[in-house]
């Protein structure tokens, strides 16, 4: 009876915890981008972005006391000076107003919208295929929960170079199947995913084959990756990734954060301890198991090509779908996976579950690369 109680008791405590935490007051503001362009006029290059902020909170409230928008030019690999002017334009409560180098204090009520639309004039030409740029979004929320400092990193890349069937080389995986790994431009939250993929495969697929796009590269797409620096990280998360090894991407204390932040504390700690428990018995992987999908999706900082590798990249959403849209328009089977150099395949979503044994044959030498080979989309194609 004691034993019960006291199960009881601390089964309680957790659940205080989880509401503790779903509770806490936190900024329910959101960045999202819209669309850009990179222009050519009377010989100088100009980008113009629009992004939007919304304030998801139903009843509070929240002040941008300061927002400042940076560009990072990466050129070679490297991160170089450019010089260049901006211009922001804001329309927010039915107004307009210019930002030049003031940003005035706006507040956001419950539900409201403010959009932002950049220009940004290049003082030299630009840029040779492997250079891009990046926006780097610095500002303030201030409101009920304190004070948060936020960064945003949004990819700007226009060197899109679609290929066609002479520009892809084949790697023989046996006697049956062979695999095309499609090079893409370094891809970002401005490119739609569905319409991304079809443009750069509609040349390049015939009938029967399988696309196949790693996980990593579509959840980026769908903006699904956030700055280490917003993770707002407490000593429940600090105390619960001590149990994982030190190259798990739940060994920090932001990667945790993340997987409580959607799973909760209680689940989490109850999948330890099953975990744990069956260890002991000689049974691996029973966390990962109670935890799935979530647990074994986040790629902390560091395991993503740059510029993403200061970024915590989360698994993507609705891959499902995704793949019905594009086999769909394609006419041919669509897969997502997560593959690695250790021959793991992990089909996470198709648009026909009968090609997952023959997918999981095809990519486990991985022909995709975990580096900077920019091929996050291969075709498996049965030979003739």
């Amino acid at each position: 009876m004691f034993f019960i109680k006291s199960l009881i008791i601390i089964l309680i405590l957790f659940l205080i915890i989880d509401l503790y935490i779903y509770l806490k007051p936190k900024s329910k503001l959101k960045i999202f981008p819209i669309k850009y362009n990179l222009l050519n006029i009377n010989k100088e290059n100009e980008i113009r972005c629009e992004f939007e902020i919304t304030n998801f909170s139903k009843r509070k409230e929240t002040m941008i006391p300061n927002l400042n928008i940076e560009l990072d030019f990466f050129k070679n690999g490297k991160l170089s000076d450019l010089n260049y002017e901006k211009e922001m334009i804001i329309k927010f409560d039915k107004s307009q107003k210019r930002i030049t180098n003031y940003w005035p204090t706006l507040i956001l009520k419950s539900n409201e919208t403010l959009k932002i639309f950049l220009k940004i004039k290049l003082k030299e030409t630009l840029l040779k295929s492997e250079d891009f740029l990046g926006l780097k979004i610095n500002w303030d929320n201030y409101g009920h929960f304190g004070k948060t400092n936020k960064q945003n990193f949004f990819l700007l890349n226009k060197h899109t170079k679609y290929l066609n069937q002479n520009d892809i080389k084949s790697n023989n995986v046996n006697q049956k199947l062979e695999v095309f790994p499609v090079k893409t431009s370094l891809l970002g939250a401005f490119d739609e995913p569905v319409e991304t993929v079809i443009n750069y495969c509609k040349n390049l697929v015939k009938e029967d084959d399988i696309l196949v796009i790693g996980e990593s590269p579509l959840a980026i797409m769908q903006g699904r990756y956030e700055n280490y620096l917003n993770i707002e990280y407490d000593i429940f998360s600090k105390f619960l990734c001590y149990f994982f090894h030190p190259t798990s991407s739940l060994a920090t204390a932001s990667g945790m954060q993340i997987l409580i932040n959607k799973l909760g504390f209680t689940r989490i700690i109850i999948s330890l301890i099953f975990g744990f428990i069956f260890k002991f018995i000689g049974i691996k992987g029973i966390f990962y198991r109670l935890t799935n999908p979530e647990s074994s999706l986040i790629d902390d900082i560091s395991g993503t090509i740059m510029p993403y590798d200061k970024t915590i990249v989360l698994g993507p959403c609705n891959p499902n779908l995704f793949c019905e849209k594009v086999s769909k328009a394609l006419k041919i089977d669509v897969a997502v996976a997560d593959v690695n150099d250790l021959g793991g395949v992990k089909i996470l979503a198709s648009s026909n579950k009968s090609i997952i044994k023959l997918l999981k044959i095809a990519l486990k030498k991985n022909p995709a690369g975990n580096a900077d080979e920019k091929t996050p989309i291969v075709i498996v194609r049965r030979k003739a």
